[in-house]
């Protein structure tokens, strides 16, 4: 079972649903999606891919976890998508067969070397990919909270936020790709009260649910008074409201 089958991903879909529609459309200015083949990798419950079969694309989405894909296909146009259950760096569709690839906060939790190469085994010369990234902010309620709970994590070989940083994303795709665009932006999110931004990571965010399953009863106690410390802090009369920064990137293959 994938993590991202834990808790309800497509609660966090519909947040992010704005940051979507903004690399879709960016990457229908650069490469018109009418009448393309479009790969959206990781896909997850399918906006990005949804997005740009409305605007004409043919579109395959691929995502590991095809309890997603069974939501994505179910949604208002999804049978107009070639819904594919694989791994986003391994995914068996042919070589050049795509004129772009697109991922909305998906494929930069996969291992950078090996998807970046996927990507350009798919894409034709001239072709452009485009995908979201978080930023790493100093002050992240999803993820201070955890670190003042359970410390530092060890060093990893590569993290999401990593594809935020520009040198990292340049030194990436230059082998094979140019004309590198990265477009950075602020995106709110909003609760009704502190509760829901705490069930919000309880019940919800897959990856927030899956480290709570992971943990014993009192480092969730822990969590729980933790996240809702961080929350507390961006409370206002109307429930919570904060921002965390994003990128858009684009680039063509070479």
């Amino acid at each position: 079972m994938s993590i991202w089958s834990a808790g309800r991903y497509e609660a966090v879909a519909h947040r992010i649903a704005p940051i979507s529609a903004q690399l879709v459309a960016t990457v229908d200015r650069l490469r018109p999606l009418d009448g393309a083949l479009v790969v959206d990798l990781a896909c997850g419950t399918g906006n990005a891919a949804l997005a740009a079969a409305a605007a004409g694309a043919q579109v395959t989405g691929v995502d590991l976890t095809p309890e997603l894909l069974a939501i994505a296909a179910d949604k208002p146009g999804g049978d107009a998508v070639h819904w594919v259950a694989a791994d986003a760096s391994t995914t068996g569709l042919p070589d050049a067969g795509f004129d772009a690839a697109l991922s909305n906060m998906g494929i930069i939790f996969v291992e950078p070397v090996s998807q970046v190469a996927e990507i350009a085994r798919l894409l034709r010369p001239g072709g452009f990919l485009g995908f979201s990234t978080w930023v790493r902010d100093t002050h992240n309620p999803f993820y201070n909270p955890i670190i003042d709970v359970l410390g530092t994590p060890p060093a990893m070989p590569y993290s999401p936020d990593q594809w935020g940083e520009p040198d990292i994303v340049t030194t990436r795709l230059a082998d094979d790709f140019d004309e590198i665009f990265i477009e950075n932006g602020r995106h709110a999110w909003e609760f009704g009260s502190v509760a829901d931004a705490v069930v919000f990571v309880t019940d919800e965010s897959p990856m927030h649910v899956d480290l709570f399953t992971r943990s014993d009863e009192d480092t969730c106690v822990r969590l729980t008074e933790a996240f809702t410390a961080a929350f507390e802090r961006y409370a206002t009369a109307d429930g919570i409201s904060f921002e965390a920064s994003y990128a858009v990137v684009a680039a063509r293959r070479r």
